[in-house]
């Protein structure tokens, strides 16, 4: 009966301290989310003040030594690099979870489960050989324009590094949906394409529209793989096969050097990327939101 004492309050004070340990890490987690978020603000905000609110998110032209800085073009070469990102990563990536979950032979499943988890441990900067080596001449040599650093060449290649998040993420949600989803439309008599694209896929849109957003977070927030292959020209862009410059690319080029207002503009194209991601996650928070109502 002691012993049972014992190993019970010994039980009890194990969960206490475990209880500890994880409080402390959440805590630890959301300290360092403030903390990034206050230097953000901090350091950001008063170099759009002095620049001029509109004048730095509207601006045209980006020349650090006639401090005049205008973000325009960097915001659209962003948002157009991770537009082409996701038409090309997501549809890919979406059938290619719906095939290792639903279609895919035992034999082969080990191998293209690693395949996928192989690619979303290489480097960047090794993406962006690839697309340095391969992307970049292929590209030139099909539509003979420009030098093949272009907006294009940048889609392609986060189209395919945002495809392990995608494929893993969405993946799991296929597979936490119940059979039952699956037998009771093969029951009424739906053929195995249409209980799964029908029935199972729209059952699990939640984990996959998460899957897409981490894609879209990766692809935004990409810097080294971008600088490689995207041309780097701090101006409006103007086709596809045109270079681009994006905010992630724009503060890694710059920061080494930069300094006083610069360096704060550099700071404040930095709140304006975060302030993307924040817009992208509530927007997701919000359809979900609407999906679990209807």
């Amino acid at each position: 009966m002691k012993k049972n004492m014992v190993s019970r309050k010994q039980n009890k004070l194990k969960e206490q301290v475990m209880q500890a340990v994880f409080f402390i890490a959440a805590c630890a987690s959301i300290f360092a989310v403030v903390l990034i978020c206050l230097f953000l603000f901090v350091n950001g905000i008063p170099a759009m003040k002095e620049i001029g609110i509109f004048d730095f998110l509207l601006g045209e032209r980006w020349k650090p030594g006639n401090n005049i800085f205008g973000i325009f073009p960097m915001i659209m070469g962003s948002i157009y690099v991770t537009a082409g990102a996701i038409v090309i990563g997501v549809p890919v990536g979406i059938l290619t979870s719906v095939f290792m979950a639903e279609y895919c032979p035992k034999k082969i499943y080990p191998f293209l489960k690693s395949a996928t988890e192989l690619l979303a441990g290489i480097p960047s900067v090794v993406y962006g050989f690839f697309g340095l080596v391969v992307l970049v001449p292929l590209i030139r040599s099909l539509f003979q324009e420009g030098n093949g650093n272009s907006m294009l060449t940048a889609s392609i290649l986060l189209g395919i590094m945002i495809l392990p998040t995608i494929i893993g993420v969405s993946e799991s949600a296929l597979r936490s949906v119940p059979r039952t989803y699956y037998e009771g439309a093969l029951a009424l008599g739906a053929t195995h394409e249409r209980s799964i694209f029908a029935i199972v896929l729209p059952a699990a849109k939640s984990g996959v529209i998460a899957g897409v957003v981490l894609g879209i977070g990766r692809a935004i927030g990409e810097t080294m793989a971008v600088v490689m292959i995207a041309g780097n020209q701090p101006r409006m862009p103007r086709g596809i096969l045109r270079g681009v410059r994006t905010m992630t690319a724009n503060i890694v080029l710059e920061m080494g050097y930069a300094a006083d207002l610069h360096r704060e503009a550099l700071i404040a194209t930095g709140v304006v990327l975060f302030v993307f991601i924040l817009l992208i996650n509530f927007c997701v928070a919000l359809l979900n939101r609407r999906n679990r109502h209807a």
